[in-house]
């Protein structure tokens, strides 16, 4: 395992680390501002296809995710990591100068596929350096300061396009990109050792994949994430039309959203600080059983007619808790799915954001296409995701109990 070089201190590392993974936030969360001028000046007859703006980044990530991380393993972190920020950054001025929606939409893709080098990498990256519940507590530090980028960027977004309008958006995450990708080429040492590097050998990554899914624990943490994904990917696609359609709040949005993450970035350092003493599967497990009921009780609000500024104050309290569930999750999953796989950090990386990713997208997408003017599609699906997810953890607790050995997850 290689070791952090004193020429970084492990604050920076942090810094540095939450800036790669915001990359992601930011190029979502940011366009949500421009989806209503995108709806009317590209796709007026069908306004939901907006939405497919954020869809086609996230399928784009999921994809590339099935490289970076065997790549990565081959080559070294940091010339993997650097080429999938100019690939972003190639794909941001096809957007840019995009004629269409459907245009803008491939070259979406292909941002995706560049920003999945700093979404896998950097995750590579902190398990090379850290493992288990030190490695779950590194995360929840790195989501902490990444929920900053979540609650500003639809604030910066609308500050873009109200300066230079919506697709100046896409020259924002070109300097994103220059920024993370200069601090990390100047200061952040190569974390994966030459004679640690395996070769880019089809067999090898076959039997990598073999090997995670013959795990049970890992499989099972696969698939509670792609719940989550569900469940984040949902939210994203339908909070800006539930602020606009249901309560006629598209202009406030930005500054709503912005508070919503901000409080929720506290279950980060929640999770921080209980984590080593109660596990990461105890702590997922708590935080989907909540949501779960949460979520049916909204759901179950709206059917009993509650409307007004009473059911708007429902929502957004609901919808906090939605993202604090998720900094109570992601991590923690991740960090189980990982644990088994330290020697194969980069394919294992890829394979669990790959599958994860895309699944959930695949399933969020149609449900968002489906906005119906209420918010129903979207309590009920995170009803449904946090069940199912909980399920899943308890399978993996009896599992655990059968095998009758510690997994370092309880």
């Amino acid at each position: 395992m290689s070791q952090q070089s004193s020429k970084m201190s492990q604050g920076e590392f942090i810094a540095l680390m939450a800036m790669l993974f915001a990359t992601i936030a930011f190029s979502i969360d940011s366009m949500l501002p421009a989806l209503p001028r995108i709806a009317e000046e590209l796709s007026p007859d069908l306004p939901n296809r907006a939405q497919l703006i954020l869809s086609s980044f996230v399928i784009g990530m999921g994809v590339g995710t099935f490289f970076t991380g065997p790549l990565s393993d081959a080559f070294g972190r940091k010339p993997v990591l650097l080429a999938g920020s100019a690939l972003y950054i190639v794909g941001a001025v096809l957007a840019w100068a995009a004629p269409s929606l459907e245009m803008i939409l491939l070259a979406r893709v292909l941002q995706g596929l560049g920003a999945s080098g700093p979404r896998i990498v950097a995750m590579a990256i902190v398990r090379d350096i850290y493992a288990g519940r030190s490695m779950a507590r590194i995360m929840s530090f790195v989501m902490l300061v990444f929920t900053l980028v979540p609650a500003v960027a639809p604030l910066i977004g609308s500050g873009i396009i109200a300066l230079a309008g919506w697709r100046a958006v896409f020259v924002g995450f070109v300097i994103f990109a220059l920024i993370s990708s200069v601090w990390l080429g100047l200061r952040q040492p190569e974390s994966l050792a030459p004679e640690d590097r395996r070769p880019l050998r089809i067999r090898l990554m076959l039997a990598a994949v073999v090997e995670m899914f013959a795990h049970r624990a890992v499989r099972i943490s696969i698939l509670a994430q792609t719940l989550c994904y569900v469940i984040l990917f949902l939210t994203i696609n339908m909070v800006q039309p539930i602020f606009d359609v249901v309560f006629m709040r598209a202009d406030s949005f930005p500054r709503w959203f912005a508070g919503m993450a901000l409080v929720s970035g506290s279950a980060s350092v929640l999770n921080a600080v209980l984590v080593m003493r109660l596990g990461m599967r105890r702590l997922a497990s708590v935080a989907f059983g909540a949501q779960m009921v949460l979520a049916a009780g909204m759901s179950a609000l709206w059917l009993a007619g509650l409307r007004g500024d009473g059911f708007f104050a429902a929502y957004v309290i609901w919808q906090t808790t939605v993202f604090f569930q998720l900094g109570m999750t992601i991590g923690n999953l991740n960090a189980i799915a990982m644990e088994p796989m330290g020697h194969i950090a980069g394919m294992a990386a890829s394979v669990i954001g790959a599958v994860s990713t895309i699944a959930g997208a695949l399933i969020a997408v149609p449900v968002g296409l489906a906005f119906d003017g209420t918010p129903l599609p979207l309590t009920m699906g995170v009803c449904l995701a946090s069940a199912g997810a909980y399920l899943l953890l308890l399978r993996l607790r009896k599992i655990e109990q059968a095998e009758g050995a510690s997994l370092g997850v309880n």
